[in-house]
């Protein structure tokens, strides 16, 4: 069997406990395949009523200050990935729903082939009602999947 060679990958980033060690693993794999690397994160603007997502208006401000805040931490990743050696990276804010925008959206518009992505930031109660995003990556996405745990995440999965 021949190995697989990545050329295009892209870490989701949620700012969870998760990050850096998904950042790790993404800047691992790029420099081991010499590929380019994408750090994603998504941005939701909804909220949960009643176990629904509803919409919800966001201020032009708001969003700017999202965005800016946002694109501030994916910086200092960015120059984290730089400094364990890796200077392919690029930083990309979507909008929209996580589990779309990284499975599916994402890989097609960046001809992803390779997602490095953590075990869920949610609590188990969380995951129950609004699906655990690495799940649906992990079964939709058109390209293979990196799932990184974290000892803390493999603890609470223990529970």
């Amino acid at each position: 069997m021949k190995d697989m060679q990545y050329k295009n990958i892209v870490a989701a980033i949620d700012g969870s406990k998760a990050t850096i060690s998904v950042l790790t693993a993404a800047v691992k794999s790029a420099i081991h395949n010499h590929a380019h690397l994408d750090l994603l994160t998504i941005e939701q603007v909804g909220q949960i009523t009643d176990g629904y997502i509803t919409s919800t208006t966001v201020s032009t401000d708001q969003t700017y200050n999202l965005v800016k805040t946002t694109e501030e931490r994916l910086e200092d990743l960015k120059m984290l990935a730089w400094k364990m050696g890796l200077l392919d990276v690029s930083i990309h804010i979507r909008f929209g729903n996580p589990k779309r925008v990284i499975a599916q959206d994402f890989p097609k518009d960046h001809h992803s082939d390779l997602i490095v992505i953590g075990t869920t930031g949610l609590s188990s109660v969380e995951r129950f009602v609004l699906g655990s995003v690495t799940n649906y990556v992990n079964r939709n996405a058109p390209c293979d999947v990196l799932v990184v745990r974290t000892e803390n995440n493999h603890q609470e999965e223990e529970r």
